[in-house]
């Protein structure tokens, strides 16, 4: 069979391959789990990267020839779901020594292939559990593993670069008390503030990292979603996500959105709009952040905001977030805040001031984060501390934070402790 040889082809191209150089990312991956390790996040976030590490590194304690790579992006493996077994068999057949059940399974971007959820269950059931998936689909592997791999499955999100592993792949020291060090900080961090943490844009020169960025998107348009989820009316979906992207760090109106569309011409239903936005969300360009509140239902009912993924998918799509450097900054902590808090992340809104981000672990708020550029301008600075004020006394906090872009202060106010901390000292602590 011509799909054989080709399998038989790619497996030992990759045995023959000498180790991948790839950058260690600040996420532990466990080897021997017991579990089916699930990378999930937007498309060229690194998740490759990451699967090429831990190959890395089981190559260094066992044979290559017993380690099972298949990129499912790779144009020569259009697999149906039945077609799936000859990675079994030619693998057997170019290696009839060797014991599957001692064998590493690494699958790439595995939501290509529909059904491939029984095939990898198979495999964790009979054959090995070692293995190692990965996919830009959120809701589609949350929703397979929930009926198929539910207890089998440990689930990883990956997002593009945090600002500690910018500066790692920058190659750039952390000595906050250099002062040379300090500038290449603050300067990386004003790049990472324009053109944002996707791995790849790191390393290319900066007149191309738009562009490379733009093609990011235009695939995560039309492979993820358009093919995906067979979406007919690709102009309105364009629309709709440059519009969500460019309403980031704000409160999202699907109402107002509708409106503009349909001024625009577009014929679209208000439902089809809501769906776009669970689709947005599941291939990771971005989240939803929902309004605080006790009751469950009303923070379902109510405001909701929108993050971009990335800054630079938005400054690559003519949103220009340098002309207002504080939603940037805002954006940016949100996904810090994504990577290190295990509890829920929710805003605080009230008739009278807002805070950005209230943390609840285990069913009370345990901090409260306000994010602003510049606290220089009185207002501005009254504003930010009311807010982080009122959460504080209404859920009897005894402190906040405030991030800024390089301001610094400890303030008590009322009895309560504001800590001002520059993004940077908080993104690196």
């Amino acid at each position: 069979m011509i799909k054989k040889e080709v399998l038989k082809r790619i497996l030992r191209d990759f045995h023959l391959q000498e180790s991948y150089s790839v950058l260690p990312r600040d996420i532990e991956i466990p080897i021997k789990s017991g579990k089916i390790i699930t990378l999930a996040g937007v498309r060229r976030c690194g998740k490759t990267s990451i699967l090429y590490d831990i190959i890395n590194r089981i190559s260094a304690i066992v044979d290559k020839t017993k380690v099972i790579f298949i990129n499912f992006e790779d144009e020569r493996l259009d697999f149906s779901t039945e077609e799936l077994e000859l990675i079994l068999s030619s693998y057997a057949e170019l290696y009839p020594d060797n014991d599957l059940s001692e064998c590493y399974f690494f699958f790439d971007e595995i939501q290509n292939v529909n059904g491939w959820e029984k095939f990898v269950r198979r495999i964790y059931d009979t054959v090995s559990t070692n293995i190692f998936i990965t996919g830009s689909n959120s809701k589609l592997l949350s929703s397979e593993i929930a009926t198929s791999l539910r207890g089998r499955t440990l689930t990883f999100e990956i997002f593009p670069l945090s600002f500690k592993e910018f500066l790692e792949f920058k190659n750039i020291d952390v000595d906050l008390h250099s002062s040379r060090q300090l500038a290449y900080i603050k300067n990386a961090m004003d790049e990472y503030l324009k053109y944002g943490g996707f791995p790849e844009a790191v390393r290319i020169d900066k007149k191309y990292i738009y562009k490379l960025i733009q093609e990011y998107f235009d695939v995560v348009l039309y492979k993820d979603l358009v093919e995906r989820y067979g979406i007919a009316n690709t102009s309105a979906l364009k629309f709709f996500l440059k519009r969500i992207l460019a309403s980031t760090t704000k409160q999202i109106s699907i109402h107002k959105i509708y409106n503009e569309l349909k001024s625009s011409g577009f014929k679209i239903g208000k439902n089809s709009l809501y769906q776009y936005m669970d689709y947005a969300k599941s291939v990771y360009l971005g989240d939803i952040l929902q309004r605080y509140d006790r009751s469950i239902v009303n923070r379902e009912m109510g405001e909701k905001k929108f993050y971009s993924i990335d800054v630079g998918l938005n400054n690559a799509l003519e949103y220009r977030f340098s002309d207002d450097i504080g939603k940037a900054l805002e954006n940016v902590m949100f996904w810090e805040l994504r990577r290190r808090v295990n509890g829920e992340i929710f805003y605080s809104r009230s008739n009278d001031s807002e805070c950005d981000f209230v943390i609840m672990d285990r069913g009370r708020v345990a901090d409260a984060i306000q994010v602003c550029y510049d606290l220089n301008d009185y207002y501005t600075r009254r504003r930010e501390i009311d807010g982080i004020l009122n959460i504080c006394k209404k859920c009897d906090l005894k402190s906040g934070q405030i991030i800024t872009y390089d301001a610094e202060d400890d303030i008590y106010v009322d009895d309560k402790h504001i800590k001002i901390i520059p993004f940077y000292k908080y993104a690196l602590r």
